[in-house]
């Protein structure tokens, strides 16, 4: 019941958020693949040309996962930050993609670079595709899935039409941590 009374407000927030302009994409752009245990992470060269696979970042709690981030965004001078939306097949939102969206809301807040929401429908799929495509066995799929997931997020934000979903912080929201 709370679910059904909070999907409407998130899809109009969605639709509000939408940039109405074009996005001027400036590089690097990072992307995350937010698992329960593990998260993908893909990073953009600054031209927005090639994307790489990053070690995936243990998940264990907001402030660890934030420091990582940081890490990152620090180490590749990332300029934006992409996160994958956990989408319903059927492209409804569900309890995972609201945690996710409380999230990404949440590395708004306290990252200095814009963040942004892109839909990850069949990712994990697509991912496991690719890298049977480019030979890896079976046995090495586990530790390289997230982060494949993750580089197609990222393909899939650099490659979108407009608009995109930008994350902008909402101070009226004191409990999101």
């Amino acid at each position: 019941m709370i679910k059904r009374a909070i999907e409407p407000d998130f899809r109009e927030e969605l639709q509000m958020n939408r940039s109405t302009t074009e996005t001027q994409l400036i590089g690097p752009v990072l992307a995350l693949d937010l698992g329960e245990k593990l998260v993908g992470a893909a990073i953009s060269d600054d031209r927005l040309i090639t994307i790489k696979r990053l070690a995936p970042l243990k998940r264990t709690n907001w402030k660890r996962l934030l420091l990582d981030v940081e890490a990152l965004i620090r180490d590749f001078d990332a300029q934006m930050l992409v996160i994958g939306l956990p989408l319903r097949l059927d492209g409804t939102i569900g309890s995972a993609a609201l945690e996710v969206e409380r999230m990404a809301r949440n590395f708004a807040k306290s990252l200095k670079l814009e963040v942004y929401l892109q839909d990850e429908r069949l990712t994990s799929f697509d991912a496991r595709q690719a890298l049977l495509s480019e030979g890896h066995a079976d046995s090495e799929i586990p530790s390289l899935i997230d982060g494949e997931a993750a580089a197609l997020i990222l393909r899939d934000f650099l490659s979108a039409p407009e608009p995109r979903h930008l994350i902008t912080e909402q101070p009226s929201d004191s409990n999101s941590n």
